[in-house]
């Protein structure tokens, strides 16, 4: 019979009894500020979301005598004074998080990436009875460390603020704080002797620094100028100051063990290991150095960091460090990863004796056939228990939970990972996360501590998310098609029939992906044209037509909203994506038949109609412009030179991923101004090469036709054309006439596909 760990151990807690040996560990981790200060922080939020009425309207309080058993965040809505609603947390974030329950449950209200609906009643409703919920998950995390790459790479203070009020108001109580630490490295490699070009040869270029961090990649599109590092310790400072107000406990870096190859110069006797490559990068931009554990430096190097990293910042005594993501180790000797993981370990605790270690999980389900349970449980347990928290990465796919006993021991939190690369598409896995939670922490002997969001990029499916943070506070399953009823209300302020029926709809197919389902885009749109490409879906494509009809035809109630108007542009581009794929096997036939008259026709639709109305229907929202991501990177340049930089670095990412195609495509977005100039050229050449091979009589060869693609995608990166940082063209004009000229062809051919 499954034991309930978690479940027993905090009853436990409660009455006294004894408690699991690394209980203490995890109870020790408490938001630092004071009550008062963070509902001040509290108070400020509110402000910024609903203005006067926050004042009026709300009275908000922290008391951290509220939590629950064990430090379980609490929050408490009432209405004790006559048009005031009272809010009580034991935290900050506990309070943010009744204040978003009360929003959205008695207003109808919502916020999210994309956009909010915050239209209050003009009186607001009293809380009848009490409301008291404590969550049962001590811990909320969210992000990946690849986030800081895919998404927050070239944010402003104005963008992160957004972005901490909602990790608050949807109950984040432990975030990765990754920000400005090459500033710091920098300051590190000085002091132990390095010269500056031995560092600038090191650090990646901005988009790529999470593969430098872990241990992936040096070099590429490097170096980072100085005032790089200046602004981004400014603005550390504060995303600090604000999570931790708000009583956020913060993930600081630490040392993983690979070092820049200048340190062998000025320590000529090091032990240290060259690694090998990683995906795809040759030697001189990866195959990074490893120094040993044993090595009396790792101690110096790692401690030394740390402790000027707590100089600069302070600590919530949390840290981050990936030795293996993705690398795969020297020896799969028990013993030498024991050694690897209690010198990382060693290296946090002479800094901070107080520290704990979060490390991602990824690398157990990555290689598993390197990670065996005897390699894991060694790498677990060269940790004294309770002082490492494992992130199951992956866990709504491939938990890695119950094949190693509960990761022999050590506290673990069941992530949702979701999306690869920041890419567009809708995607989810609604019955895996409504259920995996649950049956994590009943699983025999738990050591479960929390649910978290690790996304590789942020900004797409706000119903992932939305419906993940809410499970953060429940105690068994919502029932998903009355919650799903509730996130349109919300979303879009009106109880609108059809837009409730798409979206029950699109639950039951996009978003229910089962088995071992991963959210990486390889439609063809976004990938370099091949005549061997994969257009197989886990959903019927008809329910993505009908869903957008549904929604079509309710412009005339939703037209204001912009929630609605991104869910219309969303679903559109979904529904365009799927006629794509149709296109492209319909070229392919073509080819294949030699039917000139029908490839030309085919391939002219897609390459001189499909595509560029795709691009201005994307380019009609601010929230699908390249230019927006372009434009942002060049903001936090100081010169024309490290504009040029931040630029390359920018398009590189979403495109070649290397210099050469490394890890082609991986980052992918459909983004006015990209669909067009970039996969559009890619299709129009692969369409005339097809031609052109008829004509000729000749076979159609792909080693040749990507060497001349690879030429149309690094003109791109190096072309220089600026776009557009704000919407043109009306969306809902445009929508409607992409509807009219593509919805009959679709459905007919959406029928077909599931016949």
């Amino acid at each position: 019979m499954a034991v309930p760990g978690l479940v027993l151990l905090l009853a436990a807690v409660a009455a006294g009894a004894s408690r699991a040996p690394w209980w203490e560990s995890i109870a020790r981790l408490q938001p630092e500020a004071a009550d008062e200060r963070q509902a001040a922080a509290v108070r400020e939020l509110l402000e910024r979301l609903v203005g006067p009425r926050a004042a009026s309207g709300f009275s908000v309080s922290v008391n951290r005598s509220l939590a629950g058993p064990g430090g379980l965040d609490t929050y408490r809505l009432s209405s004790r004074t006559p048009g005031v609603v009272d809010v009580a947390g034991s935290s900050g974030v506990a309070a943010a998080s009744g204040i978003y329950r009360y929003l959205k449950d008695f207003c109808g209200c919502h916020v999210s990436w994309s956009g909010s609906q915050l239209r209050l009643p003009d009186s607001l409703p009293p809380v009848p009875t009490e409301i008291l919920v404590t969550s049962p998950n001590r811990f909320r995390f969210y992000q990946n460390v690849c986030t800081q790459s895919y998404s927050y790479v070239w944010w402003n203070w104005e963008r992160w603020e957004r972005e901490i009020d909602w990790m608050a108001l949807h109950g984040i109580n432990m975030a990765l704080a990754f920000t400005g630490q090459e500033a710091i490295w920098q300051r590190v490699y000085l002091s132990l002797g390095l010269n500056q070009s031995e560092i600038n040869e090191y650090f990646t270029g901005p988009a790529f620094l999470a593969w430098n961090r872990m241990g992936n990649l040096h070099t590429w599109a490097g170096p980072l100028p100085l005032s790089w590092h200046l602004k981004q310790l400014y603005l550390q400072y504060r995303i600090l100051e604000r999570m931790r107000s708000l009583g956020m406990l913060t993930v600081l870096p630490a040392f993983s063990g690979h070092i820049p190859h200048g340190i062998l110069r000025v320590f000529p006797r090091i032990n240290a290991t060259r690694l090998g490559s990683w995906s795809h990068f040759d030697c001189a931009c990866s195959c990074t150095y490893l120094l040993s554990p044993e090595d009396p430096m790792f101690q110096v190097i790692g401690t030394l960091f740390l402790k000027e990293l707590i100089k600069e910042f302070g600590t919530d005594h949390v840290y981050s460090a990936d030795t293996f993501n993705e690398m795969r180790p020297l020896s799969s000797e028990p013993a030498y990863l024991s050694r690897v993981s209690a010198a990382v370990f060693r290296s946090m605790a002479g800094a901070d004796p107080g520290a704990m270690w979060l490390m991602q999980g990824w690398l157990f389900q990555h290689q598993p056939d390197f990670w065996q349970p005897a390699q894991v449980r060694a790498l677990l347990q060269g940790v004294p228990l309770g002082r490492m928290v494992v992130l199951d990465l992956f866990a709504e796919s491939k938990p890695v939970y119950p094949w190693t006993e509960s990761f022999y021991g050590q506290p673990f939190i069941w992530c949702m990972l979701h999306n690869f690369g920041g890419n567009h598409g809708l995607f989810g896995t609604v019955e895996s996360i409504n259920r995996g939670p649950f049956l994590a922490r009943e699983f025999l002997n738990s050591t479960m501590v929390g649910i978290g969001l690790t996304p590789e990029g942020t900004g797409q499916n706000d119903i992932m998310y939305e419906l993940m943070t809410d499970l953060g506070w429940c105690k068994e399953p919502v029932d998903l098609q009355q919650w799903v009823t509730e996130y349109a209300v919300q979303r879009y302020g009106v109880r609108n029939a059809k837009a409730m029926a798409a979206w029950q709809l699109l639950l039951q197919s996009v978003y229910n992906c089962s088995g071992v389902c991963i959210n990486h885009n390889h439609s063809p749109l976004v990938r370099r044209p091949s005549l061997r490409m994969n257009t197989e879906l886990w959903y019927n494509q008809s329910a993505v037509y009908e869903a957008w009809r549904l929604l079509q035809s309710s412009t005339g109630e939703l037209a204001a909203s912009s929630t609605f108007c991104y869910d219309l542009v969303d679903v559109a581009r979904q529904a365009m994506q799927q006629l794509v794929s149709d296109y492209y096997l319909d070229i392919k036939q073509a080819f294949q038949g030699q039917a000139l008259s029908r490839l030309l026709t085919t391939g002219g639709v897609l390459v001189y109609d499909l595509l560029p109305e795709l691009d201005s229907l994307l380019a009609s929202d601010e929230r699908f412009l390249l230019g927006q991501w372009l434009e942002s990177a060049r903001s936090m340049a100081t010169s024309d030179r490290e504009a040029e930089l931040y630029d390359l670095n920018a398009r590189n990412q979403l495109t070649l991923w290397g210099p050469l195609g490394n890890i082609l495509d991986y980052a992918n977005k459909q983004l006015g101004g990209l669909v067009l100039d970039y996969y559009g050229v890619r299709w129009s050449l692969f369409v005339s090469t097809l031609v052109e091979c008829l004509n000729a009589g000749m076979p159609f060869h792909q080693n040749q036709f990507n060497q001349a693609v690879f030429q149309v995608e690094r003109g791109f990166i190096y072309n220089g054309k600026r776009y557009p940082a704000r919407p043109t063209g009306n969306t809902l004009e445009i929508a409607q006439k992409i509807f009219l000229k593509y919805y009959p062809s679709a459905m007919k051919r959406g029928h077909l596909g599931a016949a």
